[in-house]
């Protein structure tokens, strides 16, 4: 399927919302877009690997958040 008549998927779109306020909001705090030379590929793999390591514990959170209402339910609800 050519990407012009592609339908418009509604995730895809809030994603590049997403991405598009990111790099407004990453550029008025630091004054700089991720095209930047001064961090070499350690440095960008060093960033990468906090931010995933952030969304593990965030994915942690919410396994025990599923887990503890769901111990909580009814056994007839589940």
């Amino acid at each position: 399927m050519e990407l012009e008549t592609a339908p418009i998927d509604k995730n895809v779109e809030a994603v590049r919302r997403l991405l598009w306020q990111r790099m407004g909001a990453g550029y008025a705090k630091y004054g700089i877009t991720t095209e930047r030379t001064d961090i070499d590929m350690l440095g960008w793999l060093q960033h990468l690997q906090e931010e995933l390591l952030d969304a593990a514990v965030y994915a942690e959170r919410l396994k025990d958040e599923l887990r503890t209402s769901a111990s909580k339910a009814p056994r007839d609800a589940i």
